[in-house]
């Protein structure tokens, strides 16, 4: 509920963090604004000490002097919510940043805030409940068509209590802030519905029950899907050093994840990338329902070179709208770039706080913060039975490359399955970087279960194929000891073994077309044929040989990587292969 605004002024300043003497009531998160003339810059309360607040810019604060007023504004940080989100880019503070552009010129400046969704276009408006219906938070009031999907209008998640309705609109065509609905609460207070609702970005949206997460979330990456799988409703991370392709293995998740809904978070990467994504996503076509894939798209940008402070807003807004989209049965996945810069602005503003710090001077707080983040993510089961997923994936840049770092760690603590990208192995244009000898996943007994209905014994197969990476990196390490020759022929084939997996299972050409999106279909039977090669005891006389025979073998596979699916020629080369190393498929 909003309350009267209170006032202050600036009686000392640090960088972005302003100690402000106020007047009247307010409440840690509130949002607060700087007035310099004519110019408003927007602010949050994080800290309240008697009648002094201290509270973060998420703009430049240069021209702040002792006695700037600040007015407050009796809100939290919210995000607006309602048809209309889908395709939009916007800033950390949820601005539209294509008509904050229009308005201001490329160089942005600061002080401009605009709505962030369109209020004069309108939407065919559906309404599905009745007259005399008792609803509650969340509970559908009509649907109206966002793209292909069917985007609910819902009783706003700030109503707590139930609510009985005494008039609802007509089909027809109206703006977001039409009101649709009218009811009156159990006190018999009246209260109007519009297509918007608000809510708290740092409060977790949320309404029904999590169950837990059971439905495989395919990449078209054979790594992933196979050896590091992720649920729908599940976590995941992927750190790695600078240029190890955190931001492309990201891009393609975005593109190819079999989601309905994708919010790209670019919290603190460079300009440069958040570009490519804008300029390639309205030509990208959706293989899933070869519509652009923008449609489907929501981008919030807060690069490197924009304000740090709202490096955390934008984190949260991204949460708040997916979590939106989660409620309405969809299934969201939700991609931060990188949760480092996140951490590194907690730390900047940690210090300018004076507060205690942890290791390598991050805040005590730092694990907590990362795994309340994670922790919004996971599967929901409605009111109305239908469940809808967030599916949360954070990018880590840690310093130096060391997997040992604070951030790296806190978030090994929470997710559910770890992609560490190599520095080597990028180097080694292998794509994607994902080192398989130090990634993991919890989910693999899950996909076991649901993928073991179309094969198998495919828990079996994965297991059997990491145990003959491990046994080929060994074996490796000890033939750079004692050479080749050094080797039994038992460990040569096995070492070759786990080669021809890594160069023609696990790697994919990201500029094929035909290999850069492997869907589970295609994976299936080429996993078998890898183990249907790793079941087989092969003899040779000599390491030359066997050299020889896995590398025609690795020309074969690679081949048949590159055709298309369904021909005739794929079954054949299948069966050639099959011919080749003796075994009846």
């Amino acid at each position: 509920m909003t309350k009267q605004s209170a006032t202050g002024k600036v009686i000392r300043a640090f960088g972005n963090l302003l100690h402000v003497a106020f007047e009247g009531d307010i409440r840690q998160g509130e949002v607060a604004m700087v007035r310099l003339g004519d110019v408003g810059l927007k602010a949050e309360v994080i800290e309240i000490v008697g009648k002094e607040a201290k509270v973060q810019v998420f703009e430049d604060t240069r021209g702040i002097r002792l006695n700037t007023p600040v007015e407050f504004s009796g809100h939290l940080l919210e995000a607006e919510l309602a048809p209309g989100l889908l395709t939009s880019i916007l800033d950390g503070l949820q601005n539209p940043l294509e008509k904050v552009a229009d308005a201001t010129g490329l160089f942005l400046s600061r002080g401009v805030y605009m709505p962030p969704l369109d209020r004069a276009k309108h939407w065919d408006y559906n309404p599905t409940a009745k007259v005399g219906d008792v609803v509650s938070r969340g509970d559908s009031l009509g649907y109206t068509m966002e793209g292909r999907f069917h985007h609910q209008i819902m009783v706003p998640f700030a109503n707590f209590g139930e609510y009985t309705l005494t008039w609802v609109i007509k089909p027809g065509s109206y703006s977001i802030d039409t009101v649709v609905a009218r009811g009156v609460d159990e006190k018999g207070g009246e209260l109007s519905f519009t297509m918007v609702q608000k809510w708290p970005v740092k409060m977790p949206l949320f309404q029904g029950e999590k169950i837990k997460p059971s439905k495989m979330m395919d990449t078209g990456l054979r790594i992933l899907d196979t050896a590091f799988p992720v649920l729908k409703g599940g976590t995941f991370c992927s750190p790695g050093p600078f240029g190890a392709g955190k931001t492309v293995l990201q891009h393609h998740l975005s593109k190819y994840a079999s989601v309905d809904i994708v919010i790209i978070v670019a919290c603190g990467e460079r300009a440069g990338e958040v570009v490519e994504v804008l300029r390639t996503f309205p030509h990208l076509i959706d293989p899933h329902t070869n519509e652009p894939l923008i449609n489907r798209t929501v981008i919030i940008c807060n690069t490197s070179s924009m304000p740090v402070a709202a490096r955390e807003a934008s984190i949260y807004m991204g949460s708040t709208i997916a979590e939106y989209y989660r409620q309405m049965g969809l299934d969201v996945l939700l991609l931060a770039d990188s949760t480092s810069r996140w951490a590194q602005a907690m730390r900047e503003m940690s210090g300018r706080l004076e507060e205690i710090p942890g290791e390598e001077a991050f805040p005590a707080y730092l694990a907590s913060r990362i795994a309340a983040f994670y922790e919004r993510a996971g599967v929901v089961e409605l009111k109305n039975g239908k469940t809808g997923s967030l599916t949360i994936g954070g990018a880590v840049s840690p310093a130096g490359g060391s997997f040992e770092e604070p951030v790296t760690q806190a978030t090994l603590s929470v997710v559910g399955a770890f992609h560490g990208l190599s520095r080597a192995r990028s180097d080694a244009r292998r794509y994607p970087a994902i080192d398989p000898l130090i990634s993991w996943s919890k989910y693999i007994d899950e996909v076991g279960v649901e993928l073991g209905r179309r094969v198998e014994g495919w828990n079996r197969m994965v297991k059997r194929a990491a145990k003959i990476l491990r046994q080929g990196d060994e074996i490796g390490k000890r033939m750079e000891v004692v050479g080749e020759e050094g080797v039994s022929m038992q460990d040569i084939v096995i070492y070759l073994k786990s080669e021809l997996f890594e160069f023609c299972y696990l790697q994919q050409n990201a500029f094929d077309k035909e290999d850069a999106y492997s869907p589970l279909d295609r994976q299936i039977p080429l996993f078998q044929l890898m183990n249907r090669i790793f079941e087989r005891s092969f003899e040779f006389e000599s390491h030359d040989q066997a050299r020889v025979f896995f590398i025609e073998l690795q020309n074969e596979i690679k081949n048949i990587n590159f055709m298309p699916f369904k021909s005739d020629r794929y079954k054949h080369a299948l069966t050639h292969i099959d011919q080749k190393i003796g075994v009846q498929p």
